[in-house]
């Protein structure tokens, strides 16, 4: 069984993080991805590995006039452009949607850009932790009043990618519709701001301004983060507190006039929390995630280490190994979404820079 995007050429011309998740995704899911660049492929060492398998790697100099000439006949067979360039830069290379397009109607052009495509901010130079900072990703991340904290991952550079290959897989399903491709594009900026999500709405909505709550869930009393007797948990309490202080062993919690509602336990929650964490000290963190887990969400915090030796983990099949550039195997993450029909796969390892020039462009007869 093939890939849902098998027979999809992408053409992608992107550095850094977020273009090649984009192109990353669309190969897992079987779409032929030529990375087109001048000898590098991403970021170099194990970033580069993981974002690079499943692609083939065309070296060309877009100085010249020959390289520009080849990259347009891999153009014309192409149903994806992407580019993740400032916006001005297209235009000077002669390679803007609306030139590639002329050439190529059914072409979807796909562009990320730091602080989008036009606007006051278009020409700068954007980086992940810039648009966390301007997105209001860093003002209600970490514990309060401890100043801004970056997320733990690029997180505008991956959904962004992540966005933009959404809106490249949707523009491919319109164009089964209207004949015609299209120019597809978000930004950094966007995407953090996007992330908000809910705390967005609290502002937009309600007027409320989120700040900092650390581990602790901004409207939902009794989640957070507990130490235990070796380590340390996750807990939600979404309903049936009464229930939870019978598992925990503090039935009284409940007649509690401090924790009788909701209201009334997000008033108190420092003190509700330090209740809570007194207890869960006492006992191991496997034996809590035992009691709770089957009613309450529950888990355990893992290091990143920690993360991969977990069963339920290992169940799901999160990781595969590939051949390296340099031969050996390495391990990679997986596509996280399963296809029954038309899985996705890791289908080749990571190529070296150039490597498939002379074959990709002996398929196009030069």
């Amino acid at each position: 069984m093939t890939g849902p995007l098998d027979g999809v050429r992408v053409v992608d011309t992107t550095i850094a993080r977020s273009g090649p998740t984009c192109s990353r995704q669309l190969a897992d899911m079987g779409a032929d991805v030529i990375v087109v660049g001048q000898g590098r492929l991403s970021l170099g060492g194990s970033d580069e590995m993981n974002l690079s398998r499943n692609k083939r790697s065309v070296t060309l100099d877009l100085k010249k006039t020959s390289g520009v000439a080849a990259l347009f006949a891999l153009v014309d067979q192409a149903d994806v452009f992407l580019e993740n360039w400032r916006p001005g830069v297209k235009h000077r290379l002669g390679l803007s949607p609306d030139a590639l397009l002329a050439r190529n109607p059914r072409l979807v052009y796909g562009s990320i850009s730091g602080f989008g495509q036009d606007g006051p901010y278009s020409d700068r130079p954007g980086v992940d932790q810039i648009a966390q900072g301007m997105g209001g990703l860093m003002a209600i991340t970490g514990p309060p009043g401890a100043g801004p904290w970056r997320v733990g991952v690029a997180v505008s550079d991956s959904v962004a990618g992540t966005f933009l290959a959404q809106g490249v897989i949707a523009a491919l399903f319109a164009r089964e519709r209207t004949g015609r491709g299209q120019w597809v594009h978000t930004s950094l900026l966007e995407s953090a701001v996007h992330l908000l999500d809910f705390q967005a709405a609290r502002w937009l909505i309600d007027g409320v301004d989120p700040r900092q709550e650390g581990n602790n869930h901004p409207t939902i009393p009794a989640m957070g983060s507990f130490d235990t007797a070796d380590g340390m948990i996750n807990i939600g309490v979404l309903s049936d507190f009464k229930e939870f202080a019978l598992m925990i062993g503090r039935v009284d919690l409940s007649d509690d006039p401090r924790f009788a509602n909701t209201a009334d336990r997000v008033r108190n929650r420092d003190e509700l929390n330090s209740v809570i964490a007194d207890i869960l000290r006492t006992r191991p963190t496997q034996e809590w995630v035992d009691l709770l887990a089957e009613t309450f969400p529950c888990g355990p915090i893992y290091r990143v280490s920690e993360v991969f030796a977990d069963p339920q983990v290992r169940h799901l099949g999160v990781t595969t190994t590939v051949d390296g550039p340099d031969g050996r195997r390495i391990e990679v993450l997986t596509h996280p979404v399963h296809f029954e029909g038309t899985p996705t796969s890791v289908r080749s390892g990571v190529p070296s820079p150039g490597q498939h020039t002379s074959e990709v462009l002996g398929e196009l007869g030069i």
